[in-house]
């Protein structure tokens, strides 16, 4: 059950090592919308995204008994090195198994923080193999976005936007699994219901929006997108669940835009943001969500971890 309180709980935990991240003003977004438009800048917290948020309150409020064994994570690329950094600093062995396709920046950004990593297959295998170790190995499963102290974790962004941006009607977040969104909507439905709280997917990566139309998650057959930090095949059971309750409107947008949305990040804001962090701006510069008519608008930036050969390819020549 995720509350408030285990949010504000989540905070304290891990306030004293993960500091808060600013708010950029994205000034040309602002000019065309006729009001504020503030950039949540998540690619500055550690490792690059807000994925750190959940891994240390996880790692944290863990039992002896679940760390005893090591843990064990699928991820496309943030998951691992959040909670390859987590890991590392209570001295706790990690194994991450990523799909053939991920980044080498994040691979090998999560071997350098000591995780053992292992590709293998698309996210479907990757997750069949993990299973298969967490028996093998005795390892603690850590699921990238459907647990408790992960969500709570990853809420910890709601409660900055508030203290930040007092003035925000309209939040913008991305969707993957929907840890982040089930933790920030829970924080804004008590604390400010008025919020409209905007969800983001690749439309080729629609995975929220395909458990919404059969009631309940179910797997993607194909998951093909450039944004690879939202490459979930499956949204959660918790994430799911809590998602449909805190989220207003769910949007999708195609690859030509989530690349349009990354070039006006680094020319317009000087944010060199990666796909999956970039899909709230491609909403906004596509015009494709319903915005209140009044008040201020975040849009969540969820990390900068992004190599040059990916980047060459979201910018031609």
């Amino acid at each position: 059950m995720i509350t408030l309180e285990t949010v504000q709980h989540a905070r304290d935990t891990i306030g004293d090592t993960l500091l808060p991240t600013p708010v950029i003003l994205d000034h040309v977004l602002t000019e065309r919308l006729g009001r504020r438009v503030w950039l949540k800048a998540e690619l500055f917290q550690r490792t690059g995204s807000f994925k750190p948020r959940g891994g240390l309150n996880w790692i944290r409020t863990a039992s002896q008994d679940e760390l005893a064994g090591g843990l064990g994570a699928v991820s496309a690329g943030n998951h691992a090195l959040g909670l390859a950094w987590a890991a590392r600093e209570a001295d706790v062995p990690v194994t991450i198994v990523m799909p053939d396709n991920a980044s080498h920046f994040k691979v090998e950004g999560s071997r350098a923080l000591g995780a053992e990593v292992i590709l293998h297959g698309d996210i479907n295998d990757a997750w069949t193999l993990m299973h298969e170790l967490v028996v093998q190995r005795d390892l603690t499963l850590v699921h990238p976005y459907d647990d408790p102290r992960i969500i709570a974790g990853q809420g910890t962004v709601g409660l900055e936007i508030l203290d930040q941006v007092p003035t925000v009607s309209c939040i913008v977040c991305p969707i993957g699994g929907g840890g982040l969104i089930s933790g920030l909507g829970t924080v804004t439905a008590s604390l400010r219901p008025d919020i409209h709280v905007v969800g983001v997917e690749p439309a080729d990566a629609a995975s929220m929006a395909f458990a919404l139309a059969l009631g309940g998650p179910k797997h993607l057959d194909r998951v093909d997108t450039c944004a690879k930090s939202l490459a979930a095949a499956v949204v959660g059971e918790n994430t799911y669940h809590i998602s449909r309750q805190v989220t207003d409107e769910l949007m999708a947008v195609n690859e030509d835009a989530i690349a349009r949305a990354v070039r006006h990040l680094v020319q317009n804001a000087k944010l060199f943001a990666e796909p999956g962090a970039a899909v709230g701006i491609a909403s906004l510069l596509e015009s494709v969500n319903t915005l209140p008519t009044e008040g201020d608008i975040v849009v969540v930036i969820t990390g900068g971890n992004m190599d040059r050969q990916e980047f060459e390819t979201l910018w031609p020549a």
